[in-house]
C-alpha cells in the first residue's frame, strides 16, 4: 500500500478545505431528536466462492509455488512446520506455514472450545492444517498453538483456539486470495485474531466480498450511514441518545488522511450535542458497535435504515433520491 497520499502539498490541502467547507452550506450542522432500534442481520456467504482477496504478498518469489501448480492439495495438506509471520501492506502481520502459505480462520468455527465446522467439500477448498510438527517461529507465542480433533479423527492445528486452514487457490507463498471469501474466511494474525492493519488512513476503502467497495475507518471498521439523516443543505444527524451507543460517530478526518474516498463533500460538522462528526459527501457517518473486528459488516441493513457507505457517499443497496 503506497503512502504518498499522506504527503499532499499544503497548497492543495488548503484548496480542498475551501471546497469542502462550502459544499454543503454551513460547516456546522444541527441535530434533531430521534433514535433507531437495532435489529439484526446475518451476513451471507459460504466456503466455496472466490473472494476478492488482496492479491499476492511481496516477500516470497515465484519459485515458492506450492507443488508448482494450481490447487495442489497434496502439498497444501502437508505439515505446517515452523510457523512464520509475514508482513502484508494491507493486513499487517499474517501467519504463514514454513512454506510461506497464508493461514486462515473460519467464522463458523469456535475457539472456546475449539471446533472445526469445515468438512467435506469445505475441507477440500480449505485444507485443514495438520497439528503434527507445527512449531512457533519468531514473533509467535508457542502457548497459542494447540490442536483439535476433527470429525474424521485427524488432528488440526489451532491458534488461540481457532482451527487453522490453508486455501486451495493460494498457489504460492504470500498469496492471500482467501481473504474475505464468503464473508467468513479471514487471514490469521499471529495472535489468532483476524489479521488487520494497525494504522490505516483516517478513511479508506476495501473490497468486501458481499458488498463491494465500501468505506472503512482507521481501524478497518466498516462505516455506515443512517437513512434518516440529512446531507443537504447541511448535514443533520438524527441518531442521538441511546442510538449513539449502538452507532458511534466517526470523528473528523483530515482530507489528506484519506484514500480512495470522494473528496467533494468530505467535511465535518458540529452536532447539536457539540460533538464534531465526519461526513462523506456531506452525509454523517458512523461505525456499528455490533462489528467486533475489521471486516465485519453486521450493521448492513439493520432496521432497514443503516447501510454501509460507497466511496462516493451512497448507501450500499439503496438508491439515493
Amino acid at each position: 500500500m503506497k503512502t504518498s497520499w499522506r504527503n499532499a502539498s499544503l497548497v492543495a490541502s488548503a484548496a480542498a478545505v475551501l471546497v469542502l467547507t462550502t459544499a454543503c452550506g454551513q460547516e456546522s450542522g444541527t441535530s434533531s431528536v430521534g433514535s433507531q432500534n437495532v435489529g439484526a442481520t446475518a451476513a451471507a456467504g459460504g466456503y466455496g466462492g472466490v473472494g476478492s482477496g488482496i492479491g499476492t504478498g511481496t516477500s516470497p518469489s515465484a519459485s515458492s509455488t506450492v507443488g508448482g501448480g494450481q490447487g495442489n492439495l497434496g502439498a497444501q495438506s502437508a505439515s505446517a512446520g515452523k510457523l512464520e509471520v509475514s508482513a502484508n501492506a494491507e493486513l499487517g502481520d499474517v501467519l504463514t506455514d514454513s512454506a510461506g502459505l497464508s493461514l486462515y480462520r473460519f467464522d463458523e468455527d469456535t475457539a472456546e472450545p475449539p471446533k472445526s465446522n469445515c468438512n467435506g467439500d469445505c475441507a477440500t477448498a480449505w485444507p485443514p492444517v495438520p497439528a503434527n510438527d507445527a512449531s512457533a517461529g519468531a514473533g509467535i507465542d508457542k502457548a497459542l498453538l494447540g490442536e483439535v480433533t476433527r470429525a474424521d479423527g485427524s488432528k488440526q492445528l489451532t491458534i488461540a483456539g481457532w482451527p487453522a486452514y490453508r486455501y486451495a487457490k493460494d498457489t504460492k507463498a504470500g498469496d492471500l486470495t482467501g481473504q474475505g471469501v464468503g464473508g467468513k474466511w479471514y487471514a490469521l494474525a499471529p495472535t489468532g485474531k483476524k489479521a488487520s492493519v494497525a494504522s490505516l488512513p483516517g478513511l479508506s476503502t476495501r473490497n468486501d466480498p458481499n458488498l463491494g467497495e465500501i468505506v472503512v475507518d482507521k481501524n478497518g471498521m466498516t462505516v455506515y450511514r443512517f437513512a434518516k439523516d440529512k446531507a443537504w443543505p447541511e448535514p443533520v444527524s438524527n441518531c442521538n441518545g441511546a442510538c449513539l451507543e449502538k452507532w458511534p460517530v466517526v470523528a473528523p478526518v483530515s482530507s489528506n488522511d484519506t484514500k480512495d474516498v470522494q473528496k467533494k463533500g468530505l467535511m465535518s460538522f458540529t452536532r447539536s450535542d457539540g460533538v464534531k462528526q465526519q461526513t462523506v459527501n456531506c452525509s454523517p457517518i458512523y461505525t456499528f458497535a455490533g462489528d467486533k473486528e475489521a471486516g465485519d459488516t453486521n450493521g448492513q441493513g439493520v432496521g432497514g435504515t443503516w447501510y454501509a457507505v460507497r466511496p462516493n457517499g451512497e448507501m450500499v443497496g439503496v438508491s439515493d433520491k
